[in-house]
Order: C-alpha cells, then sequence, then structure tokens
C-alpha cells in the first residue's frame, strides 16, 4: 500500500524554508511509530533538512540532479522509479515535500494527515484532497497542551 503522511495546516501549509513551521512532539512519535521498517519516499529537498537519515527506514530519494548520492540512500529521479524499487507486499510512505505529495497523490491508496488547526505563512502546500475521490475513515482530535502549542486532528482517508 502506498500511504502519504503529512502534517498540514487548515490552508494546506507544510513549512517555509525547508522547516516545519509548528512543533507537535506527538506527531512526531506517530510518524515515527507509522513509518519504522519501512520504505519512505521524499525529495531532495526533505531528505537534506534531516540532521542525519531516520533510523530504521529505506530512504528513496527523489531528485533531478544527476551524480546526487547520499551515503545509505536509494536515489532515483521519478516518483514511478521510486514506487518500483519499494517492495509491493509492505506500506510504502510518500514523506513529502509538497512536490512529493503531488507527486504522489495519484499513486496513493491511504493519507495519514495531521491537520493543525491554525494557518501559517508557508513555501510549500500539501494538495487539496479531492472529497470526491478520498474518505475519511478514522479521525481523531488533539487539544493543545503545554507541549502542543495548537489543536490537531488525525486523519485517515482512504481511496473511494
Amino acid at each position: 500500500m502506498i500511504i502519504m503522511i503529512a502534517a498540514a495546516a487548515e490552508n494546506n501549509a507544510l513549512g517555509k524554508n525547508n522547516e516545519l513551521v509548528w512543533h507537535l512532539p506527538n506527531d512526531f512519535k506517530r510518524f515515527k511509530n507509522l513509518t519504522s521498517g519501512h520504505h519512505i519516499i521524499m525529495g531532495r529537498k526533505t531528505f537534506e533538512s534531516f540532521p542525519k537519515p531516520l533510523p530504521n527506514r529505506t530512504h528513496v530519494v527523489i531528485t533531478r540532479q544527476e551524480n546526487y548520492a547520499p551515503e545509505g540512500c536509494i536515489v532515483v529521479n521519478s516518483m514511478e522509479k521510486a514506487i518500483e524499487i519499494c517492495p509491493k507486499e509492505e506500506n510504502t510512505y510518500i514523506i513529502g515535500g509538497g512536490e512529493i505529495y503531488d507527486l504522489g497523490i495519484p499513486f496513493s491508496d491511504k493519507i495519514e494527515l495531521t491537520l493543525v488547526h491554525h494557518t501559517f505563512e508557508a513555501d510549500a502546500f500539501f494538495p487539496i484532497i479531492n472529497k470526491e475521490q478520498w474518505e475519511i475513515i478514522n479521525s481523531e482530535f488533539q487539544q493543545k497542551d503545554e507541549k502542543h502549542l495548537f489543536d490537531f486532528t488525525y486523519q485517515t482517508y482512504i481511496r473511494k
């Protein structure tokens, strides 16, 4: 199954200057729990935003740059090639950024979205989810607290 996983604001904002514009520790834990042990597909800029490769995951990086070869990654130049090299019998996660989500949505079977209940200035955005193609099968509201400055909702969509 191909699963897009993201945290996006109510205006679909993902981040600015290759960084998230919020900090939600519980969402990071959820991301880690869901993606650990799986292939994760991302763009070069998303990969480069990590201080080091994420443990216990196979990194598949999509880039147009020739000769790009970070250690411990599989590098491809298209979403089709990225999906092709991932095991068909396992979950594969598309983790961003904005351009990669746009490329990945036609291939995706499921979306794990953390909707941050706020709007932000951003330069990267999650694609608009077409409600005629996708349906919510789970929704869990999380209230802001001392570790989370914003309310947010975990939403799981499947393709109709």
